[in-house]
């Protein structure tokens, strides 16, 4: 995968993505309902787009956050 995220966008993911565990972890969202679901996978996604640099959406939607390279 071409990587499309800079270090920017992929720090506000993962800081997203760490309240939203704390969230969870600390029961202010119950895990169990509906939102507490979403909430988990849109963190779990964060996660993972940030760490892999790279993010579908992005491509698809031919945007990029990367610095251009000289």
């Amino acid at each position: 995968m071409k990587k499309n995220m800079g270090n920017a966008d992929r720090l506000i993911r993962l800081i997203i993505a760490a309240v939203i565990a704390y969230l969870l972890y600390s029961g202010a969202v119950a895990l169990s309902s509906t939102l507490g679901i979403v909430l988990a996978v849109v963190a779990g996604i964060f996660a993972l787009t940030s760490l892999i640099s790279s993010c579908p959406l992005y491509s698809l939607l031919g945007f990029s956050t990367c610095p251009v390279k000289k």
